[in-house]
């Protein structure tokens, strides 16, 4: 039994952490600070990860910076641990907490490194339309998931996945390849191989407003910059009285229109919106401060928006 520290913060890290917590000792988890949300942004928040080690009993750190924390520093040092766990922290670590455990610190990253390093790797692959992506363990370094590579398992990417149910399985995998891989790790039975520098592709953090459609582009990469902005922020619109669509489900549609990208059509009484190349029906929306509802449903409700253009 490996005597662990964990770092995590969002919903990701917890399916790993539960699973160090069923075969290990975890002596801490540090994640981050709490955060205002809720209504107003003025309830203070935990993470995922700072409430499944409190249920479990675990001690948690939350620094604001790691790397300057004199007295977290000073915990993780005493607690002479093993091997630190990292899943999407939020902070990339210093040289000064790399070299507390023994057995250094073995990231778990949502995707098969060198491709997507980064903050965003399960919606990049989204949409880049990736047909395959996984989990990598990575022994982490200074830099951005540059560390060798210790295992990888791949996993399909579904035509219908979002990121929400991609990291979900990305988590489970994540979980059970370290379950499976840290013993040999600890026994000095594994040798992590450099990853190829050629071959790296970055997924920089996602903005709110990174969530805004693109009409001018195929219908093929808005469809998937739908699932890829799922859960958050959503991907979203505004029609020509500026009401703020979020959109949730849609499909390419075989028709070539002629009208300006962003023109909303009907279709055999569908929803459909003509984009730079190729047309996309939209499923499900959601019209601000109201419930998601069928596009279709929508557009009867709406019957001035055919032939206007979303922006």
């Amino acid at each position: 039994m490996a005597r662990i520290v964990f770092l995590g913060t969002p919903e990701y890290a917890v399916p790993i952490l539960q699973a160090c917590l069923q075969h290990h000792e975890v002596l801490y988890a540090v994640t981050q600070p709490d955060r205002y949300g809720g209504r107003g942004r003025r309830q203070l928040i935990a993470s995922p990860v700072k409430r499944t080690a409190a249920d479990a009993g675990v001690p948690v750190l939350q620094p604001v910076r790691l790397s300057r924390d004199t007295e977290s520093l000073s915990l993780l040092g005493e607690a002479r641990a093993d091997v630190f766990v990292l899943a999407a922290y939020g902070q990339i670590l210093r040289p000064n907490v790399l070299a507390l455990p023994r057995h250094g610190v073995i990231g778990v990253h949502a995707s098969l490194l060198p491709r997507w390093r980064g903050a965003s790797p399960v919606a990049a692959a989204i949409r880049a339309g990736d047909t395959e992506t996984g989990v990598s363990l990575m022994l982490t370094e200074a830099g951005l998931d540059t560390g060798p590579v210790i295992a990888q398992i791949p996993t399909p990417v579904a035509p219908e996945d979002t990121t929400g149910s991609l990291t979900a399985r990305l988590a489970d995998l994540g979980a059970s390849l370290l379950i499976d891989t840290l013993p040999a790790w600890l026994a000095g039975e594994v040798g992590p191989q450099q990853q190829e520098e050629a071959l790296a592709t970055y997924a920089p953090e996602i903005a709110k407003e990174d969530g805004r459609v693109d009409w001018s582009q195929s219908a093929a990469a808005i469809e998937r910059h739908i699932r890829a902005m799922s859960p958050w922020p959503g991907a979203f619109t505004f029609t020509a009285g500026d009401t703020r669509l979020t959109l949730w489900q849609a499909h390419v549609l075989e028709r070539t229109p002629g009208d300006v990208p962003g023109t909303v059509l009907t279709v055999d009484g569908a929803l459909a919106v003509a984009t730079g190349e190729g047309m996309l029906c939209v499923d499900l929306l959601q019209p601000a401060g109201r419930r998601t509802m069928p596009g279709d449903a929508y557009l009867r409700g709406q019957p001035d928006l055919a032939g206007t253009v979303l922006r």
